[in-house]
């Protein structure tokens, strides 16, 4: 074998301690000296791709010329050996005194670079997505049949549903929500009578706005503006209370007790909720009509006897009969799905974000779903 001159890569021993290597076939011999003492000349730590460079198969150590050494020396072992390992080079700690090979064995090795396994065929996620699905809906069916049993037994005083709950949970979905429906319906009641006060009144026809306010709110605008408001204020709230309930093992404690935690936390939410949506949706409809008033004397000087009377008789108690059953149905499906979401969270504080903001964003979907099947059936029955 040829031997190749010994090469200096790094400090020289004035700096207080060196190492050189020498190549000889595929190994290299890294010859260390001086004293490795990090206090009073630092960690050498970029060596490793210098003595690496050369492309050998493996590495070798003298340590004949080492004086007094700490952890500097070890931190500069430990990073070559973990560059050696990531180039597939053999490091062979013979050379090296005994209590530097015992404190390098009990640093865990660098571990080996693979590549991330191939996740599923898209066969096997679909299959997997799918039951998920089934068990989520089979989930979520068991919920609707213990609420319609246990609402039956809670009619009948066979359910421990108590009163004082109920009543607070309808105080915080009806009369502490109704400023901000109020305020988010009324100007959704303006927004629709300025933009057909613009279109009509290029046909003389600026008192149909009335019309279009009436219906428009009644039918439509009002349930599904006040759902949405209910999904992002009382839905979220359900989700974190429940979650956070969960997280601290309150919900496991009301079990171990024997309180019925379906009739102690679901049943007054669901039913509050589902309560309040109809009452909720009524002011809707009035404070929106009353801002279409609003924009329509401002722009087309429309008076309000005028208004109220077109908008009367474009209104029938069908227009109110859908919007009441769009409220009770969206106030259900809110509840309903803020509990499940809550009751199916994490034990940990950051579950309790996620599940409000899980519970709106399924909320607010499942809304405008279930609005448009319903006003698909009304176009098919002819409403």
């Amino acid at each position: 074998m040829r031997p190749v001159p010994p090469l200096t890569l790094s400090r020289s021993a004035e700096a207080g301690h060196g190492w050189t290597v020498a190549v000889e076939g595929d190994t290299a011999r890294v010859v260390l000296t001086g004293d490795w003492v990090a206090r009073t000349d630092g960690v050498d730590l970029a060596a490793a791709r210098q003595i690496l460079a050369s492309r050998v198969g493996a590495l070798t150590f003298d340590a004949r010329g080492l004086g007094h050494w700490d952890s500097a020396l070890i931190a500069f072992l430990l990073r070559l050996r973990d560059a050696a390992g990531d180039g597939g080079v053999a490091f062979d700690e013979g050379g090296l005194p005994q209590a530097a090979r015992r404190l390098l064995g009990l640093a865990p090795r660098a571990a080996a670079k693979a590549s991330a396994p191939p996740g599923p065929p898209l066969l096997d996620r679909v299959g997997l997505w799918a039951i998920d699905a089934a068990a989520e809906a089979r989930e979520g069916a068991a919920l609707i049949g213990n609420l319609v049993l246990r609402g039956g037994m809670a009619m009948r005083g066979g359910a421990a549903v108590r009163a004082s709950d109920i009543i607070e949970a309808m105080f915080d979905a009806g009369a502490a929500a109704l400023p901000i429906v109020i305020t988010v319906n009324l100007l959704v009641g303006g927004i629709l009578a300025f933009i057909g006060a613009t279109e009509l009144r290029q046909f003389g026809a600026g008192l149909y706005v009335a019309n279009l306010v009436g219906v428009g709110m009644v039918r439509e605008m009002a349930a599904l503006m006040t759902a949405i408001i209910m999904a992002g204020r009382t839905g979220g709230a359900y989700a974190a209370d429940l979650a956070a309930m969960e997280g601290a093992e309150e919900i496991d404690a009301l079990r171990a007790i024997g309180i019925p935690v379906f009739d102690y936390l679901i049943l007054p939410r669901v039913a509050a909720l589902t309560a309040m949506m109809p009452l909720l949706y009524l002011f809707g409809c009035a404070v929106g009509i009353l801002g279409g008033l609003c924009v329509g004397a401002a722009t087309l000087h429309i008076t309000a006897t005028a208004f109220f009377v077109q908008a009367r008789g474009a209104l029938s108690g069908v227009e109110f009969g859908l919007g009441l059953a769009k409220s009770l149905s969206f106030g259900a499906l809110i509840a309903i799905l803020s509990c499940r979401v809550g009751l199916r969270a994490g034990r940990s504080a950051a579950a309790v974000g996620q599940a409000a903001t899980s519970a709106v964003v399924a909320s607010i979907v499942g809304v405008i779903a279930l609005d448009a099947m319903f006003d698909l059936c009304a176009d098919v029955l002819g409403v």
